[in-house]
């Protein structure tokens, strides 16, 4: 088993550079503390179980420490918000910290909650709690029933305050995936003609997420076609335990940030029509993966 301070990290899409993700580091949150760990996570990095006694793992998963081999970066991507497009968005509060290869894989560490970015719109740029608490929990709820969905590795709190409809307090989420590219990554450069831009990302995404269609001639054609059936059944499940896409639907059209295209679930939130309905009750989008 590996340790926190030896993993093997293998940055591809940091590597892309400029204007695909911008490098920045976290923000610490203060006086960090345990919530919540998940070994079964951490074993898909082959990660002792024993590593989340140690202080250093809250530290680094809190933004108090860098992480051996781990190059932060903030991601472009673009999309609708309440039914308007708006042609730049990104990571505004959530860092790719790195990609490990691990023996079940290779799986981005994506802290959310990290603090600003290049991305950032303006708000604290902190994750609360309560809503770490939420994506966690829902996350490994989906993961049981058998739906592709991002992993939560911990979560880390803190006293700092945070304003939202009350004051709340800050937390920090770290979720596992194959991939957090998103359907708005490609939006952006396409809406900017800036196809060189595209054609790198489409043949990054084919040769580490879609292998068996590196060098054939129609081989993007074959990733919108595969990614277009994979979404379709990917929702077909969420509605078969009474999740609500409203990530997925107009007006809201929020599917460019919240959606790549290997199709894992992501970023759960309240929803209160399936709250009505006593369904499954949450939200989501979907990542690749």
């Amino acid at each position: 088993m590996a340790d926190l301070k030896h993993l093997e990290f293998d940055n591809t899409y940091a590597r892309l550079g400029e204007p695909f993700a911008r490098r920045v580091q976290p923000t610490p949150l203060r006086d960090p503390h345990p919530v919540a760990w998940n070994p079964d996570a951490a074993e898909l990095l082959g990660i002792d179980a024993a590593e989340a006694e140690d202080g250093f793992w809250w530290k680094a998963f809190s933004g108090n420490e860098a992480l051996p081999g781990a190059e932060p970066a903030a991601m472009l991507y673009a999309g609708h918000q309440f039914g308007a497009w708006v042609p730049q968005l990104g990571d505004g509060r959530a860092i790719l910290l790195g990609e490990v290869r691990a023996p079940g894989g290779k799986w981005d560490l994506h802290l959310k909650g990290g603090g600003g970015t290049p991305f950032s719109r303006g708000f604290d740029e902190r994750a609360v709690l309560r809503s770490t608490i939420r994506e966690y929990l829902c996350g490994e709820a989906m993961h049981g029933l058998g739906i592709p969905t991002t992993r939560g590795l911990c979560i880390t709190g803190s006293r700092e305050p945070v304003r939202r409809e009350t004051m709340e307090t800050a937390a920090t989420l770290v979720r596992l995936a194959p991939s957090h590219v998103r359907f708005g990554t490609f939006q952006v450069f396409a809406s900017r003609g800036e196809t060189e831009h595209l054609r790198t990302l489409a043949e990054y995404v084919i040769d580490h997420h879609f292998p068996h269609l590196t060098g054939e001639p129609d081989r993007v054609v074959r990733l919108l076609r595969e990614v277009v059936e994979r979404t379709a059944r990917l929702v077909a499940r969420w509605q078969s335990v009474g999740v609500a896409a409203t990530v997925m639907r107009a007006p809201r059209q929020k599917a460019g940030r919240h959606c790549t295209a290997a199709c894992r679930t992501l970023c759960f939130r309240p929803e209160p029509h399936s709250r009505r309905r006593k369904t499954f009750g949450r939200s989501c989008g979907i990542c690749w993966g």
